[in-house]
């Protein structure tokens, strides 16, 4: 077999992700997957608006299908506005729907004939979407492969492969979060390398129109992606000799350059068409918001989804450019991730909604793996290169791990912060104390040294109800502490049988005119509604605090209703 250690990679990384289609398809579950909604919505609504109710401009159908499938999200429809006219223009682009209208059409032809209604959003257009996801990232993945070993042994692609796209977010945006752009768009990426390469070897129309339509069609997947025309732009630069020869083929093929500029406007058509129809005009802002001169540099190194914190294999990608020098791609790759990796990080909304890492750099990992295959080819010659195997299997363990605590919310879609995090990091079964952290900045890792002495204690089942705004208070005692340092640990039983999601505990320490408040949530990861869970945290008290008074208190966004089956609260002094 020719080649197969890369081949029995692909093949790997392929169980892996059909594995965790599987895993989260809830096959003979009451809850239907649903892969087509929030932003998902988005990039998919435009299928069945123009070929299952032939509607657009008005959404007169969307109501309807939200009211059956909760599609729109908690937030209303930001899915697409309103522009002068009066009509709904989409905030999204075109293109993933471009990608997904195969599928669609199969799911839709499924629907047509069998019991499932064919309104775009029963199970058959949900699994059609699911897989047009896999299909094109996998696909991708063969691609990629067959690019890297033009350049690389077949050892080192091998690791590339695995790593890429086990040890990254890539799971979670092919297997699971499928009606998200990013695994459409790693096709392209993986594309726009390979017919890069293929022109550059032995310049045909062909190619060029290939480049010039891919180019488009990932802008009108994501407009960022515009900049992926620095890969076929600065492809064979890598030194003044091959940038003369470069110029030289340019000047050459002129007309090649005609072509892939005549085939990027003919795929940006269907969006300026869109436009148009709904808009009136061929050109419309969807509207975004950019801060170039203080990029949030949190997106790479911030507790809350930094890339290089939630997958850290990828510091090694940006090592890796270290080792392009003789490359043909070196200059391409130095741009583009330069270039897109500001882009990403001066976006106003620099969280990225709920995710998994950074996902906006997702798509683009077909570049990173050049010169992460570099590197890896330039480690696989050193002695000490087990140790880096063995790390990078550490990593892809660390990172299939975490992704399983990302499905129960343990590791946190948004809230995310170093405390926690250390709290949780490998942690099969954390606690409440662990899930305080989410919101509670104050912890004794350690009482050791510290005198325990009990404040109050009621088994009394105490039921709260109260209205909105309306603080519903639990006890109101004094404490004790007045000398050295000193801690409450708050402990509490709570059933919730309304107000379950936006309620929170709460603790105030009060004395004059000074508090100092902590809370918790009510729905954290590891509590079931309508069940007893229990709540635990701590309460730091500073000295001003000493001999002051304690109240504790719960919080709700909406009516709330609960019982209080248990409180302990116990003071540490040292």
């Amino acid at each position: 077999m020719k080649k197969p250690v890369s081949l029995i990679a692909c093949f790997i990384v392929c169980i892996v992700i059909l594995q965790y289609r599987g895993t989260h398809m809830t096959l003979g579950s009451s809850k239907q997957l649903k892969v087509t909604d929030w932003d998902c919505l988005g990039y998919y609504m435009f299928l069945p608006g123009m070929f299952i109710y032939h509607d657009i401009t008005q959404l007169e159908w969307l109501p309807q299908i939200d009211a059956k499938y909760k599609v729109i999200g908690s937030g209303g429809l930001y899915q697409a506005g309103k522009c002068p006219n009066g009509n709904y223009v989409g905030k999204y682009l075109l293109g993933v729907a471009i990608m997904e209208a195969p599928f669609f059409f199969v799911a839709h032809f499924i629907a047509l004939h069998s019991e499932y209604p064919p309104d775009g959003f029963s199970p058959p257009y949900q699994y059609a979407i699911a897989i047009a996801a896999i299909f094109y990232a996998l696909l991708g993945m063969f691609l990629l492969r067959k690019l890297l070993l033009n350049y690389f042994s077949d050892l080192s692609v091998a690791i590339s492969i695995c790593l890429v796209c086990l040890a990254t977010n890539f799971i979670q945006y092919v297997a699971v979060d499928g009606g998200m752009s990013h695994a459409y768009i790693f096709l392209l990426y993986a594309i726009i390398l390979y017919s890069t390469k293929k022109w550059h070897d032995k310049p045909s129309l062909f190619w060029a129109a290939i480049m010039g339509f891919i180019i488009s069609l990932a802008s009108l997947c994501r407009p960022t992606e515009a900049v992926m025309l620095f890969i076929p732009l600065m492809w064979g630069t890598q030194n003044k000799e091959a940038a003369k020869a470069k110029w030289t083929l340019l000047k050459k093929n002129r007309a090649h350059i005609f072509i892939a500029v005549l085939f990027c406007i003919l795929g940006a058509l269907p969006q300026l068409l869109y436009w148009k129809v709904t808009s009136g005009s061929w050109l419309y802002d969807v509207g975004s918001s950019w801060d170039f001169l203080t990029p949030h540099l949190q997106v790479l190194f911030g507790w809350e989804k930094g890339w290089f914190i939630y997958t850290p294999v990828t510091v090694f990608f940006i090592i890796g450019m270290f080792f392009m020098k003789r490359f043909p791609f070196r200059e391409s790759v130095l741009w583009f991730c330069m270039l897109n990796i500001y882009i990403i990080i001066s976006w106003r909304a620099w969280q990225y909604a709920g995710s998994f890492s950074a996902r906006a750099l997702m798509e683009s990992y077909p570049v990173f793996a050049l010169p992460f295959t570099a590197l890896i080819e330039y480690i696989n010659l050193k002695k000490w290169r087990w140790g880096f195997y063995l790390l990078g299997l550490y990593l892809l363990v660390v990172n299939i791990f975490q992704h399983d605590q990302y499905h129960k919310t343990i590791l946190h879609y948004f809230d995310m912060n170093r405390r926690y995090y250390g709290r949780i990091y490998l942690n099969p079964k954390p606690g409440p104390l662990d899930m305080s952290m989410l919101d509670n900045e104050d912890m004794l890792s350690n009482t050791k040294g510290y005198t325990l002495s009990e404040l109050l204690h009621t088994d009394v089942p105490k039921p709260i109800k109260f209205k909105e705004g309306v603080e519903g208070t639990l006890l109101d005692t004094a404490i004790t502490a007045n000398a050295g340092d000193a801690w409450i640990l708050i402990d509490a039983n709570i059933k919730v049988s309304k107000g379950y999601w936006g309620a929170h505990l709460n603790s105030i320490l009060e004395t004059d005119d000074t508090l100092k408040h902590n809370h918790v949530r009510i729905f954290n990861p590891i509590t079931k509604e309508d069940s007893s869970n229990e709540y635990m945290f701590y309460v730091h008290v500073p000295k001003q605090f000493h001999n002051s008074h304690l109240r504790l208190y719960i919080t709700d966004d909406a009516d709330f209703e609960g019982i209080v089956e248990k409180i302990t609260i116990s003071e540490f002094v040292k």
